[in-house]
């Protein structure tokens, strides 16, 4: 046999391990996320609360209890992670909120949050108007790739 499809077949036979391995570890993945999404499901609770700030700040300044801090693991305690102080009845709680309704909390405000032990999982307002955030300025690269993307009928990229 010829020395370029011995290193293509063994190249193909790497990659084709890759695959299989990866498959089964997303399966594995998935599995664990729907069961804490399971968990999460079962205590949430729906809360009135003074939301009084939010930053995206790192796990070590946030001012969680340190149970949280020593539960997370080493690698993802220097990642930054949205962070909402609100005060909850009498008490000023820090809470992690769901990456996907950080923006839609309003601040300053009173809001009915679906809470599940120190994380936000979902926000109603509850006086006044909903606050409507701002879509942020697209570059012009963006710009032309949607351009792009309507003219050959594809779905913009979000």
């Amino acid at each position: 046999m010829n020395t370029v499809t011995i290193v293509l077949l063994i190249i193909l036979a790497v990659l084709t391990i890759a695959v299989v391995t990866l498959y089964f570890l997303g399966k594995r993945a998935q599995k664990k996320q729907e069961e804490q999404q399971a968990q999460i499901d079962a205590m949430k609770q729906t809360v009135s609360m003074l939301i009084i700030d939010k930053k995206r700040m790192k796990l070590k300044d946030a001012g969680l209890p340190q149970v949280v801090i020593d539960q997370t693991p080493k690698w993802l305690r220097g990642s930054k992670l949205p962070v909402v102080k609100a005060k909850v009845g009498p008490q000023i709680m820090t809470l992690i909120c769901e990456e996907k309704i950080f923006d839609s909390i309003p601040v300053k405000k009173e809001v009915k949050a679906v809470v599940s032990g120190i994380y936000i999982t979902g926000v109603k307002g509850l006086h006044g108007k909903a606050v409507v955030v701002e879509q942020k300025k697209k570059s012009k690269f963006k710009q032309l790739v949607e351009r792009a993307q309507e003219k050959a009928g594809a779905k913009p990229i979000k």
